[in-house]
């Protein structure tokens, strides 16, 4: 019976995430975190019932696959590519900026007195690595979060959908730089000609399947299954071929892939298809395995203290490093201010980074601790903070200033408007209820031409 075990962890598994989701909902939280927290209580971490089996790594890697196929088919193309430049810059500046503070404060704790690291790697290279992992952004969580509040394709969710693809780039550039001074064996230039080698392939495969897509989509008026199937099999291949061969992520692959699918007219009937898929089977089992995963050790009173300034750290300097780059961009405050919040999240990516790193002998047992702590707090106040920031600076954007105006003068009997009172007064634009219903194009308010017209 042992053998079916499997099909009890999938029915706590599901169970667990949408009860918890609901309660996080009525407190005015995404439904992510309650799945978050779902694997947190179900794994090792607390309870215990149930296990990161090969089957919950395999369902969960086919999860986030999915998942990032959707955000790619309901991304705006156009609006991705005004957005490419500035998206460079985003993730450069938020990952040089997370390496460097994560390098300071390894600096200042791993030292003999405070962490007695037992490795053979140079002390500068091991806190290096920690600034490595910094670095790294779980988009998945984002996503989801940004698709639950209606806010994925705005200019502040592509502008992150963006810089967190070439973060991953990035960041597997700087992994590479770390680890080839550790391990002579691997070579920087053969990954950096991987990577480039990997973004000419997905742009000829890409343009081949869109041309043979549209073609043989025409023929029929109406959506097929078979056009979904065919569309997640170029899902599936692009996704292998960039990790087997080119040594990217393969969820790079999977939005590359729901790019190309969303400049064909089956865009919207596919994501629908999927999205059942991924809300009924996937997500969940995802959401749940990064929890499964988290497996606390034992800290002493300089390893929390530790843990919590990483943790500040973490959160702070991808805020200021991603929103400044921004702001560089010509972003308005409040577009990078979220553009900066939504790149917190490690997620799973910090973890596997920090598995590659004790591997090579970089991070000691010791230091393995904070790092989970990042992962899960990263994780877990992501989402939370999002959805706050959406909420909250509604009120400046050229939607919310004009709605506000329509209001207050209608309340005032159509008398002049106090510009001082938009601002200060403007109370329905910070709760989390509205969120979803507001605007955020970001290219100033549309006045409607009837007087009369709400």
């Amino acid at each position: 019976m042992q053998g079916y075990k499997f099909l009890l962890d999938l029915a706590l598994i599901l169970l667990s995430t949408k009860l918890l989701g609901l309660l996080t909902r009525r407190v005015q939280m995404p439904q992510v975190v309650g799945a978050l927290l779902a694997g947190l209580i179900l794994g090792p971490a607390m309870l215990n019932v149930i296990s990161d089996t090969q089957y919950i790594k395999d369902s969960a890697e086919i999860g986030v696959v999915v998942l990032m196929f959707t955000a790619g088919l309901e991304t705006d193309v156009h609006e991705l590519k005004r957005s490419g430049k500035a998206s460079f810059v985003i993730a450069l500046i938020g990952v040089i900026v997370p390496l460097i503070g994560g390098y300071f404060v390894a600096q200042y704790f791993n030292r003999p007195g405070l962490i007695n690291s037992s490795l053979s790697a140079p002390r500068y290279l091991q806190n290096i690595f920690i600034g490595v992992i910094l670095t790294a952004t779980s988009v998945s969580i984002t996503v989801e979060t940004l698709k639950e509040i209606g806010k994925l394709n705005t200019r502040s969710g592509n502008a992150i959908l963006g810089a967190a693809i070439i973060d991953d780039v990035l960041g597997i550039i700087a992994l590479t730089i770390v680890t080839s001074m550790a391990d002579t064996s691997v070579s920087l230039v053969t990954v950096l000609l991987k990577i480039a080698l990997f973004f000419v392939f997905a742009a000829v495969a890409g343009y081949g399947f869109l041309k043979f897509y549209r073609w043989w989509t025409a023929k029929s008026e109406k959506g097929l299954r078979r056009h979904t199937i065919v569309a997640f099999v170029f899902c599936l291949l692009i996704s292998y071929c960039a990790e087997k061969f080119f040594g990217v992520a393969d969820i790079t692959g999977a939005y590359i892939a729901g790019l190309v699918i969303s400049m064909t007219p089956k865009r919207e009937y596919v994501a629908n298809r999927f999205s059942t898929l991924s809300y009924l089977y996937l997500s969940p089992i995802f959401f749940v395995s990064i929890g499964l995963e988290v497996k606390l050790p034992a800290m002493n009173s300089t390893i929390v203290m530790f843990s919590i300034i990483l943790v500040l750290v973490a959160i702070v300097t991808k805020i200021i490093g991603c929103g400044v780059g921004a702001l560089v961009c010509h972003y308005r405050k409040y577009q990078s201010l979220r553009i900066g919040v939504g790149m917190i999240s490690r997620g799973e990516v910090a973890l596997v980074v920090a598995s590659k790193g004790q591997a090579l002998g970089l991070i000691s047992k010791e230091i393995i601790g904070p790092v989970i702590l990042v992962v899960i707090i990263t994780t877990i106040v992501t989402p939370i903070m999002l959805k706050s920031v959406f909420a909250r600076t509604m009120k400046y954007t050229p939607q919310g200033v004009a709605a506000y105006k329509r209001r207050l003068a209608a309340a005032q009997g159509g008398a002049p408007v106090d510009e001082d009172q938009t601002y200060e007064k403007n109370a329905f634009a910070t709760t989390y209820e509205n969120v979803d219903s507001m605007q955020d194009s970001g290219n100033g308010p549309k006045e409607p031409k009837d007087g009369n017209q709400k």
